[in-house]
């Protein structure tokens, strides 16, 4: 029984407490009768996005939330960006009690096939929060403007995924001396139909580490269609085209991996710094391996309207990659004084982190609130557009909302 099928037969013929979810008065559903879906979980066209995204891309399908949706720590599933490169698989056929995970490659000792029971069973479960974010977000701030979807700033999210350590797996198959790179497999085939699937991949130092696992579970529940069920390798505090949604295996590849998407100048910046609108060639690139120091306001809503003399806490999240985040600092006069916030540390590395501050706003008027954080090595975010790149790949300029106060 294939997974949607299950839901609705759980719907109709069980008792609340099998549900998926909490389903108010559904011991009282007839019978038989098919209720109608509103979990994020089976969303698989742009058509059952709920009307608060915006659709960049239909094929393949690209959207995003509005900033401020963004405000809980562990992101929902019914608001993290949507970003596939090609053709999603036919998400009703899938079975996961067949699915299967296979490890292969020039420097893997033993290659070796799991289904998803014998991941669960052989080897230790950990759940962390992991943050997930485009190359591309927020590519619309880049002037000149740069190609591909005009992502705003919330092609980003922190959910919390359950599986296991992509390292344990691996050590179960054994690695050689020789590995340098993984080359990561799903089924985000090419739009034609042909060719093979995005095949991304991480240094083989990234993919043993404690931040990368397989993982079959966000936030407590099945992975949503739209993000990767019924498996996904996740990496933290990697570009997210990185995370293999749908994932069937892994290969531990003796050469920096060569799959679709891996070539220049795709997910790839200029290794030097180059004017705006500069033309670069293909061999003066190189690959993003890791994300850069961020913040977000998530509260309040950019044209919210305020109370003269009465505070509000300004709040919202900040990352900086496989790094912690040591300052988030805001200013509400263009950057001419700054004021520190108070920081959370992360729940695991390369969780995002929550900071607030309460503010009182000194007249009537107009403002800009900017949100700047600085990471564990001194790197800060750029008050203005950071390095220009002909993808527009890493802006990590300070966050701004407009407000004013009455």
């Amino acid at each position: 029984m294939n997974r949607r099928a299950f839901l609705q037969n759980a719907l109709a013929t069980t008792a609340a407490s099998l549900l998926p979810a909490k389903w108010v008065f559904a011991e009282n559903l007839p019978v038989g009768m098919t209720p109608l879906e509103t979990s994020a979980l089976t969303w698989n066209k742009a058509s059952d996005l709920p009307d608060y995204y915006t659709v960049l891309n239909s094929s393949p399908l690209n959207a995003t939330v509005p900033e401020h949706m963004l405000d809980p720590a562990i992101t929902p599933a019914n608001v993290p960006f949507v970003r596939w490169n090609g053709i999603m698989p036919d998400f009703n056929s899938i079975d996961p009690e067949t699915w299967t995970f296979t490890v292969d490659g020039e420097s893997v000792i033993t290659s070796k096939t799991y289904t998803i029971a014998e991941l669960k069973s052989k080897f230790t479960h950990h759940t962390q929060q992991l943050t997930l974010e485009c190359g591309g977000n927020s590519r619309k701030g880049f002037f000149p403007g740069a190609k591909g979807n005009q992502w705003n700033n919330s092609a980003v999210y922190c959910s919390e995924w359950t599986g296991v350590l992509l390292s344990d797996v691996l050590k179960d198959c054994g690695i050689k001396d020789d590995a340098v790179y993984t080359g990561n497999k799903g089924f985000d085939t090419h739009l034609s139909g042909k060719g093979e699937a995005i095949s991304r991949g991480v240094p083989i130092k990234a993919a043993l580490s404690d931040n990368a696992l397989i993982a079959w579970e966000m936030n407590g529940d099945a992975i949503p269609y739209l993000h990767g069920y019924p498996l996904r390798v996740v990496f933290g505090g990697r570009p997210a085209s990185v995370s293999q949604k749908c994932a069937v295996g892994i290969s531990v590849r003796n050469q920096v991996h060569d799959g679709h998407k891996m070539a220049a100048p795709a997910y790839q910046i200029p290794k030097h710094p180059i004017a705006p609108g500069e033309k670069v060639d293909n061999k003066d690139f190189k690959i993003i391996e890791e994300m850069i120091v961020k913040s977000l306001i998530t509260f309040p809503e950019t044209g919210t309207e305020l109370v003269l003399g009465k505070p509000i806490e300004i709040r919202g999240h900040a990352w900086a990659g496989t790094r912690e985040v040591m300052k988030v600092e805001v200013s509400y006069d263009y950057g001419a004084h700054w004021h520190t916030a108070t920081l959370a540390k992360p729940v695991n590395k390369a969780a995002w982190q929550q900071w607030s501050l309460n503010l009182t706003l000194p007249q009537q008027g107009y403002y800009e609130i900017w949100a700047k954080a600085t990471d564990d090595q001194g790197d800060a975010q750029p008050v203005v557009q950071p390095q220009w790149n002909p993808k527009g790949y890493m802006f990590n300029g300070c966050h701004r909302i407009a407000v004013r106060v009455a």
